[in-house]
């Protein structure tokens, strides 16, 4: 089921947090997102195969399928894109993407017709027309992927962050934002010390998204923080967090025996 992160009638945001088999024997959690506005939609990092039927029955609520606008993928991985192909066929839509990831879509489809629907983000961002507004896309590169975009909606005031934020939990507990930030940090930890590149491109995201007016930053995957208290305690902590290359050593580059 979808929840609604925001509606005044004419812009409405909805997040999926149980269309993903999480059990121990399946997927890891992730989180899909719509944006409709006006009649015009986009999808925001939609997923594999599993989370397609659910998106396909609720946008239809706001505009036929097949008038999809674009969907936008922060990175090029499965559970961001996997199901491009069916997206490609149901619609007309246009997946935008790093200028450094557009050569490998393809590899997600049959490779027919898709001519021009594959648009490359150059490394700076861009502004998004969708319906009467635009969805910024931010550079986020490092978080993890070389090539990377978070993506924000100044209308519902979101910051769709990625896998930056990520955390390890069930649909259950993700469909709801973090109330205790404190106690939250145990099940972002190790997704971002092994996941994300380096504090010094965490730093400087912190100083990029302080100058934007932030309502809710939504990851990828576990909850969202609401609300901007908890913005804050976010981003300050991202500041930082040790992770990544930072955390390296030879002990880590031995010959197995």
């Amino acid at each position: 089921m979808a929840v609604e992160l925001f509606n005044d009638g004419k812009h409405i945001v909805h997040a999926f947090y149980d269309l993903v088999d999480d059990s121990p024997a399946g997927a890891v959690q992730s989180n899909q997102f719509l944006i409709a506005d006006h009649g015009h939609g986009a999808l925001i990092d939609p997923g594999g195969n599993m989370t397609y039927s659910g998106l396909l029955m609720d946008m239809q609520q706001y505009f036929p399928s097949r008038d999809l606008d674009y969907i936008l993928a922060s990175h090029p991985d499965p559970d961001i894109i996997a199901s491009v192909n069916k997206w490609f066929i149901a619609s007309h839509c246009k997946v935008l993407i790093s200028n450094l990831w557009t050569r490998f879509v393809p590899h997600f489809t049959n490779g027919k017709d898709i001519s021009g629907r594959i648009v490359g983000i150059p490394d700076q961002g861009a502004q998004i027309a969708l319906g009467q507004c635009k969805i910024i896309a931010l550079p986020a590169h490092f978080l993890h992927s070389e090539g990377n975009f978070q993506f924000y909606d100044p209308i519902a005031k979101i910051l769709f962050s990625g896998d930056l934020g990520a955390s390890m939990v069930p649909h259950e507990l993700a469909a709801e934002p973090v109330s205790d930030f404190a106690s939250h940090v145990r099940f972002m930890e190790g997704f971002h010390r092994r996941y994300i590149v380096s504090r010094k491109v965490a730093r400087f995201w912190a100083n990029m998204v302080r100058q934007l007016d932030i309502e809710q930053i939504v990851p990828q995957h576990g909850s969202r923080f609401a609300g901007k208290a908890a913005v804050n305690d976010f981003i300050s902590w991202v500041e930082g967090v040790e992770c990544g290359v930072d955390l390296m050593t030879q002990a880590h580059y031995c010959l197995p025996q």
